[in-house]
């Protein structure tokens, strides 16, 4: 099972927009997806602030940023396997 993180803040239409296509996606299936508030934590906010929503495969170490397309994710998704 892939551990996904959604780097994410409240009041945010482009983390809203993101975690609505995830959970949309058949792709997740098996994978575990939290939500985390980078505004909760400083260096969280410093080192996501600006680039929010991202997604981060943690196993894997590797990041997805915007724009959140489907086509685009589900090759991201994809590349994990």
């Amino acid at each position: 099972m892939k551990d996904l993180v959604l780097y994410s803040t409240d009041h945010c239409t482009l983390c809203d927009a993101a975690l609505d296509l995830l959970l949309s996606m058949p792709e997740l299936g098996g994978c575990s997806v939290r939500v985390v508030d980078v505004a909760v934590d400083d260096a969280l906010l410093q080192r996501y602030g600006e680039r929010i929503p991202v997604l981060a495969a943690v196993k894997e170490r590797v990041e997805f940023t915007g724009p959140f397309e489907r086509g685009r994710l589900s090759a991201w998704l994809g590349d994990l396997q």
